[in-house]
């Protein structure tokens, strides 16, 4: 699991330290203000470090890092990633709570590699995924194609991990409590994605009628996406997911539905990152803590590097922009 952060002159984000991270962990803050990046840059290291000296693969963890970080954020030159105008080097610092700890540093004129990484984390067997706040489903063709093929940038390599992951032919231990947790979310959708060999794509169950996916809603395919990865083996108790706007398409009632079993896998081991501008998200998150005496770290961003602040949603509901925003409509529908 991740305990701790350190981004320093990364893209807006001068000085940021955030430590105490638990399974469940919200970004919030307004458009531009570094949530994205921060979910990425977490997600770029955690990948480099599942995939070194995994099976047969050779490359050094400073290759693999370059080439996350390279199509993640798509910079022809990642010394383009430092924050502008340049205040010294870019630099990242990640510590797992078994005290392993990832880390790199580069300089503005930085082009296709990265000089230094410092790794002490163990192999790890796991695989983490984010899940962006646009569908995927129905681009997976492209997304690959437009990855290995056509080597240009467009979709980012989120994406790109998003659609590999989407293996019909994974194999591994199931876990009781996915299958569970599987049920509530197909439950909550009223189906389930399939795989079709004949069609050689993926479709859309509800009993035993099947839908083509693209007359599915774009929220009914991003949990039922979340529900394959549960149950193809891509995922296990140790795996980190980063989701950016899970409102994004979603009832609130399947959002509150979605977020309880969020929660139930954290308390298994999986962590979470959710990026979010809703308060449905917030104030559902909040009540959990609270019925469930879990920590919840917030990481609110205000726009400006200073107003960056940490607090729990175990101590109360934090001083946020979304918040304000949430209560001024109140008072205006009082008044009325």
């Amino acid at each position: 699991m991740i305990e701790k952060a350190t981004l320093r002159n990364y893209g807006p984000l001068s000085d940021l330290t955030v430590e105490g991270l638990r399974n469940i962990n919200l970004i919030i803050g307004p458009n531009r203000s570094g949530k994205t990046i921060f979910l990425k840059a977490l997600y770029s290291a955690i990948r480099s470090v599942e995939l070194f000296r995994r099976g047969n693969n050779i490359e050094s963890d400073k290759d693999i890092l370059f080439r996350k970080l390279y199509w993640t954020f798509q910079c022809e030159r990642i010394g383009d990633l430092v924050k502008r105008p340049a205040k010294g080097n870019l630099s990242f610092e990640m510590t797992e709570d078994d005290g392993g700890v990832f880390a790199y540093s580069f300089s503005s004129s930085a082009e296709k590699q990265i000089v230094k990484v410092t790794n002490s984390c163990r192999r790890r067997d796991t695989n983490s995924v984010f899940l962006p706040a646009k569908e995927v489903l129905s681009l997976l063709d492209t997304i690959v194609y437009d990855r290995e093929v056509r080597q240009m940038f467009g979709f980012d390599e989120t994406y790109y991990d998003l659609a590999k992951a989407l293996n019909p032919g994974g194999k591994g231990k199931n876990v009781k409590a996915f299958s569970e947790m599987r049920g509530r979310l197909e439950t909550a959708i009223d189906g389930r994605l399939q795989y079709s060999p004949e069609k050689k794509k993926w479709i859309f169950m509800q009993g035993n009628t099947a839908f083509d996916i693209s007359l599915t809603s774009e929220g009914t395919k991003k949990i039922a996406i979340f529900d394959t990865l549960l149950g193809n083996h891509y995922l296990n108790r140790s795996s980190v997911v980063f989701i950016d706007e899970p409102e994004a398409g979603l009832h609130p009632r399947v959002l509150v539905d979605f977020l309880e079993i969020v929660a139930e896998l954290a308390r298994t081991g999986l962590q979470f990152f959710i990026a979010s501008h809703s308060y449905f998200v917030i104030k559902k998150l909040y009540l959990i803590s609270q019925s469930m005496d879990m920590s919840i770290p917030v990481i609110s961003f205000g726009g400006k590097d200073s107003n960056v602040s940490v607090s729990d949603l175990r101590d109360g509901m934090p001083d946020n922009p979304i918040i304000d925003e949430s209560i001024k409509l109140y008072r205006e529908e009082m008044s009325l």
